[in-house]
């Protein structure tokens, strides 16, 4: 029988809704009789013996006071949160939400109280990963949580773009211990950063001379709300992201956040415009809207970023993952220093050191 992962989260938003509600969803389905290789929205059915469905929580984090002290479940459904309701059984799952780190600890040390309380929480759960998915730009909170997760012997995964998995200092002080460290910065099912960089790699193919580019992202979830003050980091992981086509990045301009709108709720709208250059100087042009579920998009990659780190610790790999690369925006000395072929050989390496 297949162990579950025991997973722990730090920021209890839209995108814990999506993941765990879509976990009970795909659970359904396969008990209904649907085909674990063939669910929609779904990469891989399995990674590691892991299915899409087996993940226990077991701790959770937040600093919202309306969600500390609140039963997971129920704290993933107030507001901010507008993630949809969908159509699955929320029974209790015993977690209640802690209080997180606050802005009195960003400039603690990695032995500060607050740190090592989160690390024997960790602990105490019996947790194998810690996921961070905490607003863009709390760059001290996402080491902090690297630091607690560190202490206690747990894999963390980085949904956002600040450097942890790109902190090479800290990447040693996990490898040193045996712990995977996962980042940084998730890169959407489909959003507008893979269709950005597969449309100017396409233009490179085919022999198109790139004239200008640009990126302008939409949406009306607390995210959204946060970019447009915090959106420095998430330019720069964007930019990383379209580094993949080698495309000019002097004629690309990307804006994470050109707008809060609420209405949009937790839909993302994404703009791009491509102009290039082609035979005899001839002009060609591209503008494309994409909209989006933004925490569906998230959830769909999450599930299998902490697939892999359980998949990993369970093997005692340690530090970053290559199978994680396709998954993230700023993986670790970039995208152009990982191989398709070894990017698949990480994944069957999981699979048949588990097996």
């Amino acid at each position: 029988m297949t162990v579950p992962v025991k997973l722990a989260v730090a920021g209890v938003g839209n995108n814990i809704s999506a993941l765990a509600q879509g976990i009970l969803h795909y659970a359904d389905a396969v008990a209904g009789g649907a085909d674990i290789d063939a669910l929609p929205g779904v990469r891989r059915g399995s990674i590691g013996g892991l299915a899409v469905y087996d993940v226990q929580f077991v701790a959770a984090y937040d600093i919202d006071p309306g969600k500390v002290g609140t039963e997971l479940y129920d704290a993933m459904l107030r507001p901010p949160n507008n993630y949809p309701r969908l159509d699955v059984r929320l029974e209790p799952t015993g977690v209640t939400v802690e209080q997180g780190l606050t802005d009195s600890d960003e400039h603690a040390g990695p032995l500060s109280d607050q740190i090592v309380r989160i690390a024997e929480s960790l602990r105490a759960a019996g947790a194998e990963v810690l996921l961070y998915s905490l607003p863009t730009g709390l760059q001290w909170a996402a080491t902090a949580y690297a630091e607690a997760a560190l202490a206690a012997g747990v894999a963390f995964v980085n949904c956002t773009p600040e450097s942890v998995g790109r902190d090479e200092e800290l990447s040693t002080r996990f490898i040193a211990a045996g712990v995977p460290l996962i980042g940084d910065d998730l890169a959407s099912h489909l959003g507008t950063s893979i269709v950005h960089r597969s449309l100017l790699g396409l233009l490179a193919e085919r022999g198109i001379s790139l004239h200008s580019s640009y990126q302008l992202n939409l949406g009306g979830n607390q995210d959204f709300r946060n970019l447009r003050d915090r959106g420095a980091s998430k330019r720069d992981s964007k930019l990383n992201a379209l580094a993949k086509a080698g495309v000019q990045l002097d004629r690309v301009d990307v804006i994470p956040s050109a707008g809060f709108v609420a209405h949009l709720e937790d839909h993302k709208v994404g703009y791009l415009n491509i102009e290039g250059v082609g035979w005899a100087g001839t002009p060609v042009e591209i503008d494309l809207k994409l909209k989006v579920q933004d925490s569906s998009n998230a959830a769909g990659v999450i599930i299998d970023l902490i697939r892999i780190a359980a998949a990993a610790i369970r093997v005692g790999e340690k530090g970053f993952v290559p199978a994680a690369v396709p998954l993230l925006k700023s993986p670790p000395k970039g995208h152009g220093a990982y191989t398709e072929l070894e990017v698949e050989a990480s994944y069957d390496s999981l699979a048949a050191r588990i097996a």
